[in-house]
């Protein structure tokens, strides 16, 4: 059956209104007047509907269509003008269909968005007005003055990932002018960027930014969408993170943030969440997609399409084997791409992409589309290889040109430094960049993104502080959040004054950095865990838009030791290509050298590891030798690329080990490069000579470099 219309009595004064064009779809402003297209293939009939700022609406019938595009150009709309649609067709839900003209419906190609959604029953019952009741479309301004931008282009080999959010980390920044707290132009202040500099990372990697929907839920029970998975608007900057409240203003200063950031060297990747909307389950809100084209846009089961596939564990999946949400997904990606300069993309969930039918099927189409297209081919694409369904779990199964978050790397670091059994061999191959995931695929060590922390489960501090997740801030009695988090208290659950609990935790912390920021791969840092930021044990801070989620920019002073060690061995790996080599280890000595290859493995009693040795199950120490002069790849312009030589010292232990340097080249001179028993990591003035002992203290890697 068909909804009945809008009850309300819209405005119909007469406007100039010419054909206009199927392409693009979305608004487009030229300069002159506005082209407005929307893509419907069930809809009987669409109208334009223009918002003015007191919620009344002028509704203009698009009578012209082209390939299920319904389509209009107004001459004298521009930039600022507030606009929905309201689509006219069948209402059936058993069949999957669900067109309501009572709903004012958002536009899937929207470049901004303006207003909130309240509590209001409307946008959830059919055939109740949701005008007043929504957020609305914006048509903006696409002219921007990029002036000399570029992207810095950073190889995944030289780069070093931060994963932030804009609220969080300026919301509370002393030196941010309070205006500007919890911005896109707050992140492109000096005082955030002269941090990330100073640092040393090369690319943040925003959490979700795209316009997402606050959860009527969590608003009931007090709280917010903190961290934004929760998108509707897939070429829309989220409007809350503007500082200037004008409709539309969130674009420009978003592009104004990209050019700051990139003028100081530091790339712009995008946390994107494709697999699933706002809209939620056939409980949800109607405010875009369901309204327009259900069984378009959607996953829906098969033999009951009033109910939704969810394979992300949020209500609903897109539907990526529709041709039309598919150029959706692709033109997002070039439009954030070509018209707001960001340089990458982690897909959130990735594994729901991938799948066609039911089984994840890594050569997909949306994989295909990606991979021929000239634009987004071209910059980071990083994968979340998981979701919620059967077979979700893809670690290393992506095709080429993808890199991935390896969580597999996570649990074993994890595992290694709060001393379980068995995990020596794995850690190694995680170390090197996890050959044994990647290399058959045709990928290289930077296909690996290397993270001990993310925001999702403990921060660093909590990793170390915590044997268990304390989530009753949530208000869902603990029940959420990951039970099992590989983490351990050192002695005392949470808070301590115990001075002997507080230096082993801050050694662990340590001992995590450097592991992390001396890996092959590529090495991603949480924000905050540079100085210590903790949540109080909270493992699934989704909804904690407070104190608790933000930034304490206190700790900087408070831990500046830890600030100070994390700057230090960010910068030993910036400084030295043998942490951060472009290709494999192949263990093979280059036929020029004597030396053994280019990487060796040794006893504590430096000694070559031995089979028994990597099938102790006990085993927690061993040394691992790079040979900055066995670097195989050549530089960029085709030079030979030579380096210092490292010896890294791992003791997982809780006793003291004396280790005995090897001496793969003979005679050979080291010095402490980083100390991961030392508050800051800075190395003693001493020199040690081959085949001596040096106490690695428990718990503890300490790195030594050669010089003779």
């Amino acid at each position: 059956m068909a909804m009945p219309s809008s009850s309300a009595a819209p405005d119909r004064t007469p406007l100039g209104v010419w054909p206009g064009t199927a392409y693009p779809l979305g608004a487009t402003y030229d300069g002159a007047g506005t082209n407005f297209s929307l893509f419907s293939e069930v809809a009987e009939r669409v109208e334009l509907c223009l918002i003015d700022d007191r919620d009344r609406e002028q509704r203009i019938p698009l009578d012209e269509v082209d390939g299920y595009v319904w389509h209009c150009y107004v001459p004298a709309i521009g930039p600022g003008q507030r606009y929905g649609f309201r689509v006219h067709g069948p209402f059936e839900p058993e069949r999957g269909l669900r067109c309501d003209p009572s709903k004012l419906l958002l536009d899937p190609y929207g470049k901004a968005f303006d207003g909130q959604f309240d509590s209001h029953p409307a946008p959830y019952t059919p055939g109740r007005d949701s005008l007043g009741h929504t957020m609305t479309g914006v048509v903006i301004n696409p002219y921007f003055d990029w002036a000399d931008d570029r992207s810095p282009k950073r190889p995944y080999h030289e780069t070093v990932i931060y994963e932030a959010h804009v609220k969080g980390m300026t919301v509370t920044h002393p030196e941010v002018p309070p205006a500007l707290r919890g911005t896109y132009a707050g992140m492109a202040h000096p005082a955030i960027v002269d941090h990330l500099r100073g640092l040393g990372v090369t690319a943040v990697e925003l959490m979700p930014v795209h316009q997402f929907l606050q959860d009527r839920v969590l608003l009931d029970r007090g709280l917010r969408n903190y961290w934004g998975y929760n998108s509707f608007g897939y070429l829309a900057p989220h409007h809350e993170y503007a500082a200037n409240p004008a409709p539309g203003a969130a674009v420009t200063e978003f592009k104004a943030m990209v050019r700051a950031l990139h003028a100081a060297g530091i790339e712009v990747i995008l946390d994107v969440v494709y697999n699933h909307t706002a809209e939620g389950n056939e409980f949800g809100p109607t405010i875009g997609f369901r309204g327009i084209d259900n069984a378009a846009y959607y996953r829906l089961v098969d033999d009951n399409p009033q109910h939704y596939m969810d394979y992300t564990g949020t209500g609903n999946s897109l539907n990526v084997r529709h041709p039309h949400t598919l150029q959706l997904i692709m033109d997002s990606l070039r439009y954030w791409v070509l018209d707001m300069h960001v340089d990458g993309f982690r897909f959130d969930l990735a594994a729901t992409l991938a799948r066609e039918l039911h089984d994840v099927d890594r050569l997909s189409t949306f994989f295909d589309l990606v991979h021929q297209d000239p634009v987004v081919s071209q910059v980071k694409l990083i994968a979340e290889p998981w979701d919620v369904g059967e077979g979700g779990y893809q670690v290393g199964n992506f095709p080429v040109l993808w890199t991935e978050w390896n969580g597999k790397y996570r649990d074993t670091v994890r595992d290694y430094w709060r001393g379980q059994p068995a995990t020596l061999g794995e850690f190694a191959s995680r170390l090197t960049g996890s050959s044994d995931l990647y290399e058959t695929t045709g990928r290289r060590p930077g296909a690996s993104i290397n993270f001990v922390t993310a925001h999702d489960g403990f921060t660093l501090a909590d990793l170390v502080s915590y044997n268990e997740k304390h989530n009753e801030a949530n208000g869902e009695g603990n029940r959420d959040g990951e039970t099992y988090n590989r983490s351990w208290n050192c002695g005392v659950e949470g808070e301590t004054d115990d001075p002997a609990v507080l230096a082993l935790r801050a050694r662990q912390q340590r001992n995590l950095l450097a592991t992390l920021l001396l890996s092959q791969g590529t090495p991603m840092l949480l924000h905050g865990d540079e100085f210590g930021r903790t949540q109080r044990g909270n493992n699934n801070a989704y909804c904690q838009d407070s104190e608790l989620s933000w930034m304490d920019w206190s700790l900087m002073r408070t831990n500046a030791d830890l600030l100070a060690f994390t700057r230090r061995a960010v910068a030993l790996r910036t400084a030295h290509p043998v942490f951060r080599r472009r290709r494999f280890f192949d263990g093979r000595p280059a036929p020029e050298h004597a030396h053994p290859g280019d990487i060796g493995w040794f006893t504590p009693e430096g000694t070559e590891m031995t089979a028994a040795d990597w099938d102790n199950g006990f085993g927690r120490s061993l040394t691992v030798f790079l040979n900055g002069d066995a670097i195989a790849e050549p530089g960029p312009r085709g030079e030979r690329i030579t380096d210092d030589s490292f010896l890294l010292c791992f003791n997982a232990h809780d006793e003291p080990l004396p280790c005995t340097l090897p001496d793969p080249d003979h005679g050979a001179e080291w010095t402490v490069a980083l100390d991961c028993s030392t508050p800051t990591g800075a190395p003693p003035d001493r020199v040690y000579h081959a085949r001596t002992p040096v106490e690695v203290p428990a718990r503890c890697l300490l790195v030594l470099r050669r010089t003779a």
